[in-house]
């Protein structure tokens, strides 16, 4: 059965919804506090959503120093299944994990709603049971998850497939309608989005386990 170890940084505030999530797919779940060191025996690694170290300075900048996440690198680094959402999306950026960054939404507005997004990539340990141009109804939650980057970070997510996921209806202003990127390898992935919220109809979409099903089983070459 598949291990997955939750990461939770003091002011993390979905690790609960996120174990619950991927538990409720089949996988074994573990909390993971800030301090540890070794990852060794998972099979995947979650940075969940909500305010790691209060998002001071800005989201993620602190979090990045935290012990865990030279745990997180070189997991990751041996191919391990890295999935980080919304504030766990920012971290993986400041930690260096993926490219890019995300700032403060247009308008400088906290945006909690609906949206839908738009496979771009199946290249990807979260994106590997979804179909490219599949859309899905997923939930956001996030005041800076306007993702962007340079000409020349973004030419390159185009040219290998690194752009995962995009919002049809773009509603932050992020660059390209970015939702979520895979690092080169496609085992490291971040989106803003919630899919951890979206796993029941009752809820208003069950499309999230779409995406942590393929999460839960992705194989370790996702080339």
């Amino acid at each position: 059965m598949t291990r997955i170890g939750v990461v939770i940084f003091p002011g993390s505030n979905c690790d609960y919804d996120a174990a619950s999530a991927v538990s409720e797919l089949g996988a074994t779940c573990e909390y993971v506090w800030h301090s540890a060191t070794d990852l060794s025996g998972f099979d995947g690694v979650i940075l969940p959503g909500g305010f790691a170290h209060g998002d001071y300075l800005r989201p993620g900048a602190l979090a990045r120093f935290s012990p865990v996440m030279e745990a997180v690198a070189n997991f990751a680094a041996d191919g391990g299944a890295v999935l980080g959402i919304c504030n766990g999306f920012q971290v993986l950026t400041e930690a260096g994990l993926l490219p890019g960054a995300l700032q403060k939404n247009r308008g400088l507005t906290f945006l909690c709603q609906p949206t839908t997004l738009i496979v771009a990539s199946t290249r990807s340990v979260l994106t590997c049971a979804a179909t490219k141009g599949q859309e899905l109804v997923i939930p956001i939650s996030h005041f800076s998850g306007a993702y962007t980057c340079d000409d020349e970070t973004y030419e390159a997510l185009e040219a290998n497939g690194q752009v995962v996921l995009r919002y049809r209806d773009n509603p932050n202003g992020s660059r390209g309608d970015i939702a979520g990127v895979a690092n080169e390898a496609g085992n490291v992935v971040g989106l803003m989005p919630h899919p951890e919220r979206a796993m029941s109809t009752l809820l208003g979409s069950a499309d999230g386990r779409v995406l942590l099903s393929g999460f839960v089983s992705a194989p370790v070459d996702v080339h």
